[in-house]
């Protein structure tokens, strides 16, 4: 049976999708073709008729996660995405959570089209936070932009190095609880300047 344009694009898409859940929890060499195929209800050989790598799919992927994080964060101030971000909630949501701190080690490893998904997406996110988020005070924009990166770099690293640490170990709650102190600190006192 011949399958029609339009269900072999919402194939492809549940296997983007399947893909950025299951590079999110394992990394990308934690999931195999075979592996990531059958969890989208297909085949193995099915894949070349969507990709023609791995590597094709790991971007795409990369870009469908980034994307959901960038339609969760659109509309939300800076406070309220850092309180969401630098939580034990995201930390332990993995599949779900922010493709970058989840990828972000093993993208600087892999090829220069999945490097340029990661920096297509910070960009974008960085603008999505820079448009919906507070206004920083009197800041000019370059000094506004210099806050917004140091603020997603901050959050992302706090969940980087709570994810390292074991499941049940104060310290991965002590490194959230500090960091997401000192990101909200200065954002306060440039709010109102």
């Amino acid at each position: 049976m011949k399958v029609t344009k339009a269900q072999a694009q919402e194939n492809r898409a549940r296997i983007v999708e399947t893909a950025s859940t299951l590079f999110r929890e394992r990394g990308y060499d934690g999931v195999g073709v075979a592996e990531l195929m059958a969890a989208a209800g297909f085949t193995h050989g099915g894949f070349y008729k969507h990709f023609r790598s791995k590597a094709d799919l790991m971007a795409e992927a990369a870009a469908c996660g980034i994307s959901q994080t960038e339609a969760r964060t659109g509309g939300v101030d800076i406070p309220e995405f850092i309180h969401r971000y630098v939580s034990r909630e995201h930390r332990d949501a993995r599949g779900s959570g922010c493709t970058i701190a989840a990828l972000c080690g093993d993208a600087a490893r892999q090829p220069e089209a999945i490097k340029a998904t990661f920096a297509a997406g910070i960009e974008s996110l960085l603008t999505t936070l820079e448009r919906d988020g507070v206004t920083l005070g009197t800041l000019d924009q370059r000094e506004a932009r210099a806050k917004m990166i140091d603020m997603l770099a901050h959050s992302v690293g706090a969940i980087v190095l709570s994810r390292a640490c074991p499941d049940d170990s104060p310290l991965a709650d002590e490194i959230l609880e500090v960091c997401r102190s000192e990101i909200l600190a200065p954002l306060s006192t440039s709010v109102g300047n």
